[in-house]
């Protein structure tokens, strides 16, 4: 019997019979065991039993199944508008990648499918050409939003002139500025699953589509190209709007739609259409049979598949079964054989420490990865009493305006043991907005293990001291900046009160007790947490510490924490407390993302030249790592560590493999296979 920690929720497997069948039969066909297993969550004490047929031998020959079991069971299978995240299983079976458009996403890296190659400046099927906009010209700004050039503009528009630099403000006449420009080009001889050539001109059919008015779904590369047009039936032009230059143009590309098929319909007759939504056809691996609401998805191998003479898809037939989130009947289903695959969406998390006890069995392939939303403790540096300057006595003290300060918070909690915790040992402590998977991370940057001791000394030197020696008790100013003598170090820590983010609270402040740091723990719904006013805990500014998670791509976030991203009243003066100067920003009102209200110039300039330089530019790596270097050095938040995924599949499975920016764990599904022999 499988034995875990009896202080955690615990299902014990029980194996009550287990019996060969099949002495007798042919030679052709593998001997099968079947075993009677019971399932049983002790918090719970409900049974589930489950008939397991283990094949130890090779399968029998003929058509061949994959039966993948999703969470979640889609609304529709739109290939234009708003893209369900529950159809993506379903879409890269049908188009690989679509959710992308053709692209994969795997490793903070994109890969082409249907494409020869990404463009690049320094292969030159990509380039940046010096243009002349002028008063009334619509441009991309310094925080790539589409503006028209007005030389009255209240605040002034920021440009960025030719050849980067510091942006400057546009004052009227004529002004130089870059425009990208990138080539496509499809692979050839590609075919729609009906037989039909897949050429340019779908794509360009594709990009008209959403771009029509009636499509109401927002596009942020549709909304900032000039042009797209195919010069030949395998290549696409793509040129952006001037002042342009996201490092990510290279996925301009937009996935084609069937011309043949949708031409003659308008865009509210397509959005309207049962049949094309629900289905669709593409150029991936397999081509759907059935639809049955509330079951399953029924797909078969699609003979034009433009990699078929690889022997791939594996599988004659796919099914998608929509099973929910029960995860006792979900692992139940892996080791009946039910499904061979169970998603990520449902709800293996919950289980992840008997899984892996699972898969040291060889029952289950437990599949881990760690997830793009990271979870964070922001400090609440620029409060919002601070705004018109810091009033001593009035105003909540000033616990963080030090960074020795925050850097002592950082050293006081156990984040290594924090994974250990909630994540069972299966993510990675992070040091700056990028984790060391990404190629732009700097792993250089000024790091903070968990040191008591080296975290109480930092507190004693910024001036709150120990005065009882009793670190039960919290420390107490004397001498600390812009804090009144004898305040007590007790501050105040927001998150929502989900189970697993209570959790880490408590972790957070059992561990900060330890350098006498007293925590004060605030549990809120998701509406009151995340309020985008003035009255919001976190949009408002009005939280010590806060705990929460974004999510970080193929893109660096450093624009989180750029100074005009602090909420707050829109065009307003504010005084801030790390420096003293008073600061005028033309912000976004309270729903802009920098909650710490951190304040650095250097900061501020290299986030800035790093997300408008381009892969391939001089200054697009260094501006990235000088990024993080300030960011780590200064510290306005404590990065955690990244959420983790989990699926399961059967322990033969072949060519399952998940990674944090991938679309989800199905971006190589016609590789998947399984069976004695298949790694081979």
């Amino acid at each position: 019997m499988l034995k875990r920690n009896e202080t955690l929720p615990v299902i014990t497997l029980l194996i009550i019979l287990a019996f060969v069948l099949g002495a007798c039969q042919s030679s052709e066909t593998p001997e099968k065991i079947v075993e009677t297993l019971v399932i049983t969550e002790r918090v719970e004490a409900t049974p589930v039993e489950v008939i397991r047929v283990v094949t130890p031998t090779s399968e029998p020959i003929g058509p061949r199944t994959l039966i993948i079991c999703l969470g979640v069971e889609p609304e529709a299978l739109n290939p234009i508008g708003n893209r369900s995240a529950a159809a993506g299983p379903i879409f890269e079976a049908i188009y690989e990648g679509v959710n992308w458009g053709p692209f994969d996403s795997n490793m903070f890296a994109y890969q082409p499918i249907i494409l020869e190659k990404l463009p690049s400046l320094d292969d030159g099927d990509a380039a940046l050409t010096v243009v002349t906009v002028s008063e009334g010209d619509q441009v991309v700004d310094v925080d790539s939003n589409v503006v028209t050039l007005d030389p009255a503009a209240d605040p002034p528009l920021m440009l960025v002139p030719t050849g980067g630099g510091d942006p400057v403000p546009y004052q009227g006449g004529d002004f130089a500025m870059d425009q990208l420009s990138a080539n496509f080009i499809l692979l050839p001889n590609l075919l729609w699953s009906d037989g039909t050539p897949l050429t340019a001109s779908d794509s360009v059919y594709a990009f008209n589509l959403r771009a029509d008015p009636n499509n109401l779904s927002p596009n942020f590369y549709i909304d900032r190209t000039a042009s797209y047009e195919a010069s030949d039936d395998l290549t696409i032009e793509w040129t952006g709007m001037p002042g342009f230059l996201d490092a990510g143009y290279h996925t301009s590309f937009f996935g084609p739609l069937p011309e043949h098929l949708l031409g003659e319909f308008s865009t509210t007759e397509l959005f309207g259409s049962q049949d094309f939504v629900n289905n669709p056809i593409g150029w991936g691996p397999y081509i759907i049979e059935e639809w049955k609401q509330g079951d399953s998805v029924t797909l078969h191998k699609n003979p034009n598949y433009f990699r078929a003479e690889e022997g791939l898809p594996k599988f004659d037939t796919l099914v998608f079964r929509f099973v929910g989130k029960d995860t006792n009947a979900n692992i139940a289903s892996i080791l009946s054989g039910e499904c061979d695959i169970v998603d990520q969406a449902a709800g293996l998390v919950d289980q992840s420490e008997l899984l892996i006890e699972l898969e040291a069995a060889g029952q289950i392939n437990a599949a881990f990865t760690t997830d793009t939303w990271w979870e964070h403790i922001d400090f609440g540096i620029q409060h919002i009493d601070y705004d018109d300057g810091y009033q001593i006595g009035t105003d909540r003290p000033d616990f963080f305006s030090d960074v020795r300060t925050r850097q002592a918070f950082a050293m006081c909690i156990d984040r290594k043991e924090l994974v250990n915790m909630v994540a069972s040992g299966r993510s990675i402590v992070i040091d700056s907005f990028l984790p060391s998977q990404h190629p732009l991370h700097n792993a250089d940057v000024q790091k903070y293990e968990f040191d008591v001791e080296a975290g109480s000394t930092l507190l004693e030197e910024v001036g709150w001291v120990d005065d009882d020696s009793d670190l039960e008790t919290p420390r107490i100013a004397q001498g600390v900046t812009n804090v009144p003598d004898g305040t007590q170090l007790e501050v105040a820590y927001a998150t929502t009160n989900t189970a697993q983010r209570q959790k880490i609270a408590d972790f957070i402040q059992a561990s900060l007790a330890q350098c006498g740091i007293q925590v004060e723990l605030q549990f809120f719904n998701t509406g009151d947490l995340f309020a985008e006013s003035p009255e919001g805990v976190l949009f408002g500014r009005q939280f010590d510490l806060g705990q929460y998670a974004w999510r970080t791509g193929i893109k660096s976030p450093c624009d989180l924490y750029q100074s005009n991203l602090t909420p707050g009243p829109a065009g307003e003066e504010w005084t801030s407390i790390l420096d003293g100067t008073t600061r005028t920003f033309s912000l976004n009102g309270w729903v802009a993302q920098n909650n710490p209200g951190f304040a650095d110039e250097d900061y501020d300039r290299a986030c800035s030249i790093a997300l408008s330089s381009l892969p391939g530019q001089p200054e697009y790596e260094a501006a990235h790592l000088e990024a993080q270097r300030i960011f780590a050095e200064q510290l306005p938040i404590v990065p955690l560590f990244p959420r983790i995924n989990l699926a399961a599949t059967r322990p033969d499975m072949c060519g399952f493999s998940m990674n944090p920016t991938a679309n989800n764990e199905f971006w190589n599904i016609e590789e998947f296979d399984y069976g004695e022999g298949c790694n081979e």
